[in-house]
């Protein structure tokens, strides 16, 4: 599957729709987004099943301020609309491949009850 463009608009349903997003925020300028971003695209022909959505945040100014983001790239994964991981940086493709694998691995029962211990 080809990379997704998320915007305001179609960030939070893409989150909340889909079994696992993984997001890489960018930017035109960012040396280390142009690098990262054939890896991403890579390796989202890979897994089908999976939304690979991209953020510039240059245009949706916005939506990085919600999400915090410091510094680009960032990469964030969502399973079952649940932030799991967030990173900055741009990772090889075998380390990308590695993650999806262990976000498919993760018991969601088992991270819903640690988010509930933590606000609790």
């Amino acid at each position: 599957m080809a990379t997704v463009t998320l915007t305001g608009e179609n960030f939070e349903k893409t989150v909340t729709d889909n079994s696992i997003v993984i997001v890489d925020f960018w930017a035109t300028w960012c040396g280390p987004c142009r690098q990262f971003g054939p890896i991403f695209e890579s390796v989202s022909n890979n897994h089908t099943d999976i939304v690979f959505g991209k953020v510039d945040t240059d245009a949706e100014q916005q939506l990085a301020v919600a999400a915090q983001i410091q510094s680009i790239p960032t990469l964030m994964a969502f399973r079952d609309g649940v932030a799991v991981f967030r990173q900055s940086g741009s990772l090889p493709a075998a380390a990308l491949e590695d993650l999806i694998q262990q976000i498919r691995d993760l018991d969601m029962d088992q991270v819903r009850a640690e988010i509930a211990g933590t606000q609790g």
